[in-house]
């Protein structure tokens, strides 16, 4: 009972060493956060070892932004729903997904690019696929259920 105690309380202070409150992110950050989305609501830090991500909730959407320790923006993430998607995506997943059911869906934005990741599911698999263009879905990882 001792050791699953200590292994308790060395797994929590692990992980409460990479959660930052406001007062241990780089001031660079929280200025470039705040520049770029002042009217964000609920914000949650994160402190990677050479990035921090907020989580925070914008427009009524939950999303992550990710940034350098210099302030730079490297990306952002964000569940969406199925009418967010392009509509020529939105028309081939609905005549390809058959059997599937969806499971997960988020968008990637970065630079000038988008990209979407959609996870499929059925009773036997699960299948990942993406949209780096917009235009059309790749499969990326498959993955059989046991």
């Amino acid at each position: 009972m001792k050791k699953m105690m200590l292994t308790l309380a060395i797994a929590i202070s692990s992980l409460a060493s990479f959660a930052a409150g406001e007062d241990k992110v780089n001031q660079k950050v929280l200025d470039a956060f705040k520049n770029e989305f002042a009217v964000a609501k609920n914000v949650e830090w994160v402190a990677g070892s050479n990035y921090y991500r907020a989580a925070f909730v914008y427009n009524d959407k939950h999303v992550f932004a990710y940034y350098s320790t210099e302030g730079d923006l490297l990306g952002l993430t964000r569940y969406i729903s199925v009418s967010d998607l392009p509509m020529n995506l939105q028309i081939s997943l609905k005549k390809d997904a058959g059997s599937y059911w969806i499971s997960d869906l988020f968008e990637v934005a970065k630079n000038e690019s988008t990209t979407y990741y959609i996870t499929l599911e059925n009773a036997d698999e699960k299948i990942i696929f993406r949209s780096s263009n917009g235009s059309s879905w790749e499969e990326f990882k498959t993955v059989k259920k046991v």
